[in-house]
């Protein structure tokens, strides 16, 4: 694919005019229950055309909105409905497992599956309970992923004369009330363990004596905690750096040259989102849908043209996206980790450590 040809599609294309072509106007079609702005237009059109049955595709605008679509089958259940995969995070897949909202995928009907690496197969092996297991069956299927990061503002770091590379920065007195964090536990207690040489899915963080005192010496240093609306403050200059999702983060960047963006050194925490099965229909009507997020040239044009990338590109030293910056020395992708399901005493515990740091007024 040309990158011509795929720029024109993305700046000339509607999503909604992809989806109208697409519809099959047969009730039986595979549905394709897709994220908004997470697929090039110009990509959805060529999985269009390699399909033998033209899937219907309907558009969500966030993932827990996917998720409800989920629990809504399974609320009124139709013996007749048609096959449909649904985009989901990896965060939502253990619930999801768990509830019976989705059925396992086949592996063995994917022509690209022994292409990812082990690291992106047991993303998706679950036991019945969602819980990551080599002997799992196969639940979901990653198509693109990204990572927590932190961005700043290079004009604010200039008098400084040094720019943040770790999460350990944040602990620097220059940055006092400076920055923000997101307003998720998983996220700043795993950024905090890491530090510490931990990591995010540690089992038994309130045993860590030096846990809660560096969570509250964190919270002194925030001026705020924001999860959708982090970015505002960052691009004005009340704040001076912000911890965020590269998706958010990345597409600002050429419209904003004084913000910057780092992966940091000791490792991050990465997501992913996933083809899932609902539960009825036949399990092989997706299989080609699948299989074309994971052929070479697309897994290319997806990683070089939107704001995430494809579990087939892990060398990054020669990835040409935005990318390339951020995973330059590939150490910083093999020292990130997903955020894994957890069992309930260590959710319990993340939940009063989140508590205990957010009790001192910051």
């Amino acid at each position: 694919m040309r990158r011509r040809e795929l720029l024109q599609g993305l700046t000339t294309l509607a999503v909604s005019q992809i989806l109208l072509g697409c519809q099959s106007g047969n009730s039986t079609a595979l549905q394709v229950y897709l994220l908004r702005n997470a697929l090039p237009p110009q990509l959805l059109r060529k999985a269009r055309r390699t399909m033998s049955a033209t899937p219907n595709l309907k558009v969500k605008s966030d993932l827990a909105r996917l998720f409800k679509k989920l629990e809504s089958w399974k609320e009124k259940p139709n013996a007749d409905a048609p096959p449909r995969l649904v985009s989901l995070g990896d965060y939502w897949l253990a619930p999801a497992i768990r509830q019976g909202l989705i059925q396992p995928l086949d592996s063995q009907k994917f022509s690209h599956w022994s292409e990812l690496s082990p690291r992106w197969q047991a993303l998706g092996q679950r036991d019945d309970k969602g819980f990551l297991t080599s002997s799992g069956r196969l639940w979901g299927a990653p198509y693109r992923w990204g990572m927590t990061v932190l961005a700043y503002r290079r004009d604010k770091f200039k008098s400084l004369g040094w720019t943040p590379t770790d999460w350990s920065d944040l602990w620097r007195p220059e940055l006092k009330n400076r920055f923000s964090l997101p307003d998720q536990a998983r996220e700043v207690i795993g950024l905090t363990l890491k530090t510490l040489q931990q990591s995010y899915n540690l089992e038994n963080p309130a045993a860590l004596a030096e846990l809660l005192p560096k969570l509250k010496s964190l919270n002194q240093q925030t001026k705020f905690y924001d999860s959708n609306h982090y970015l505002e403050p960052l691009i004005m200059g009340d704040s001076w750096a912000a911890v965020g999702w590269s998706t958010d983060i990345l597409p600002i960047l050429a419209r904003e040259p004084e913000i910057r963006v780092v992966a940091p050194a000791s490792g991050t925490a990465l997501w992913a989102d996933l083809w899932v099965q609902a539960q009825g229909g036949n399990v092989d009507a997706g299989s080609a849908w699948v299989d074309f997020w994971w052929e070479s040239e697309i897994a290319a044009a997806l990683s070089q043209f939107t704001d995430a990338l494809s579990p087939l590109r892990e060398d990054f030293s020669a990835e040409n996206s935005r990318f390339e910056a951020l995973l330059a020395d590939n150490s910083v992708f093999e020292n990130s980790e997903f955020l894994n399901p957890l069992s309930e005493e260590t959710r319990q515990q993340f939940q009063e450590l989140w508590q205990q740091m957010r009790s001192q007024p910051i």
